[in-house]
């Protein structure tokens, strides 16, 4: 595998270098029985490529048990933009510090991937980032169960994904899934962990 040092230097290439804009219309990842009647949420996740001295490791959180919406399932730190914030990166930065403790002077923002259209009408902007952390990342107990990372080179190898099934609506549908260390990505943040493995590697379409 080439030196982790270009493969960043590389993804930095081909990533966005502001939030992507969009007209006209959205197709969610899994379609609801009834159309939205409002437009979508704007919100923003941080891919956070943490630098380890054995090298990268991409930062996951666990949420909370007691959270209303896909609680205890495994995520990316982020959440809604709010109108303060300046651009999706600023969003996903001052998730990232409510949720585990990062500064955010201690990410370098490399760019934006493509928007991720959810069925439950969020539209996700991941922003991808560089991080030197200084000290341990610490959950907020009130949203972030734990946080755990995995390495880069897990990340990129394509033996690493399986399939999950769910059944939603009766109807059936599937995403990504990986399998680190007890605990089990699925989800939106499988699809959206597959797809910045593809970018990475230089096999988006």
């Amino acid at each position: 595998m080439p030196d982790q040092t270009d493969i960043l230097e590389n993804l930095a290439q081909r990533l966005l270098r502001k939030p992507p804009e969009h007209s006209g219309a959205l197709v969610p990842d899994w379609a609801p029985e009834t159309p939205f009647s409002r437009p979508p949420v704007p919100a923003a996740v941080l891919i956070a490529l943490v630098r380890r001295p054995e090298g990268h490791t991409v930062l996951y959180t666990e949420r909370s048990p007691d959270l209303r919406a896909h609680s205890g399932q495994v995520a990316f730190p982020g959440g809604k933009v709010d109108r303060d914030d300046a651009d999706a990166a600023a969003a996903a930065l001052r998730e990232a510090n409510e949720e585990v403790g990062m500064l955010a002077e201690e990410a370098r923002v490399l760019g934006f991937m493509p928007t991720y259209y959810t069925g439950t009408n969020y539209l996700i902007t991941p922003v991808v980032a560089e991080v030197f952390p200084s000290g341990p990342f610490v959950p907020n107990p009130g949203e972030v169960h734990s946080v755990f990372e995995v390495p880069l080179s897990r990340i990129l190898d394509s033996a690493a994904y399986g399939r999950f099934s769910v059944s939603r609506n009766g109807k059936a549908h599937s995403t990504w899934q990986i399998d680190h260390d007890g605990h089990r990505i699925w989800g939106i943040t499988a699809n959206l962990t597959r797809q910045f493995r593809d970018l990475t590697l230089g096999l988006a379409a």
